[in-house]
């Protein structure tokens, strides 16, 4: 997969404050603080006239919400050529799933991202047409009292594919080092643990068979701005933003440290990452559903019907 042209300003500036992770996991066992990359405890303010509770978006978020974080389009595409494309994919996930079953095959597909990003709705997409009796979404809450006590990969192993099933995980293992990391709920010993041990316990799925996927999704501060307004004041939708989201506000450019750091150790050849620029929901959604069908090597294939990927949507971590 072609990688990103280029790097925003937050994602050079995180770059350059990876935290190491030694052979030995740290001793700390203090919650960890988010600090921003150029240093300052203080969180970053809300952009002028920006509240949730406003009668109105600012129009300056709006009008930047779609081109924010260097997104290569100006507009969403057209609705009559997404749904043209995505009845076509679709068709594709609906063979792909009848080889799944016919070879016991076992897929699965992690869907991580910022927070507003359209994980929910790129796996709404995927699975519309397929058969629920072999295509599960999972999407945990936070772990009981029980769950802390376990081994940390064991709450999420039960949930792994078993033959002739797909799988698609709604956030998944990779909150220790997205949420957990960024809003201080693990240790710092508790997040180098699973920085070494995430490649280890991915490369035991793929070595048994399972053909996993990572996809990580991304939009701009004022896309995400944008989105979490639009949730708070759409009934509909009220659900979709928790109080996690709402304490992230302030906390994009910690994120950002979080995910360059995910990537640096958890890239692997066995279990690669995919990122996907979702800025327009439509053109993620496309995006995940084609690089599974050009991933697996399923009977009655059609490559032309597929299509090829967008090199400025889709890309691999640099």
């Amino acid at each position: 997969m072609p990688k990103s042209k280029g790097k925003s300003n937050s994602d050079k500036r995180a770059a350059d404050t990876a935290l190491p992770v030694a052979d030995e996991a740290p001793t700390s066992t203090e919650p960890l603080t988010s600090v921003p990359p150029n240093g300052d405890k203080h969180p970053p303010r809300l952009p002028a006239g920006f509240s949730l509770d406003a009668p109105k978006l600012p129009k300056e978020i709006e009008e930047r919400a779609m081109r924010s974080g260097d997104y290569p389009y100006d507009d969403r595409l057209k609705r009559k050529d997404y749904e043209k494309q995505l009845r076509i994919l679709q068709i594709e996930l609906v063979k792909l799933q009848k080889h799944n079953l016919k070879t016991g095959g076992r897929l699965l597909a992690l869907y991580e991202g910022r927070d507003g990003s359209g994980k929910g709705s790129c796996i709404k997409a995927f699975n519309q047409h397929m058969n629920p009796r072999n295509t599960r979404t999972v999407a945990l809450t936070k772990p009981t009292e029980t769950e802390r006590g376990q081994l940390y990969f064991q709450r999420y192993a039960v949930h792994l594919p078993t033959a002739g099933e797909i799988v698609l995980f709604d956030r998944s293992w990779y909150n220790r080092a997205g949420v957990e990391r960024v809003m201080g709920f693990c240790t710092e010993r508790q997040l180098a643990t699973f920085l070494r041990e995430a490649p280890e316990f991915e490369g035991l799925l793929v070595r048994d068979g399972i053909k996993l996927f990572k996809f990580y999704l991304t939009i701009g501060r004022e896309m995400q701005l944008q989105r979490f307004y639009e949730r708070r004041h759409d009934p509909l939708k009220q659900w979709k933003l928790s109080d996690i989201d709402i304490a992230s506000l302030t906390k994009y450019d910690d994120y950002t440290v979080a995910e360059v750091e995910m990537f640096r150790f958890t890239h692997t050849v066995i279990a690669p990452w995919t990122i996907v620029r979702a800025n327009d929901q439509r053109r993620a959604r496309l995006e995940t559903i084609r690089h599974v069908l050009l991933g697996v090597d399923y009977e009655g294939r059609d490559l032309s019907a597929i299509g090829v990927p967008d090199p400025s949507i889709i890309f691999a971590p640099e």
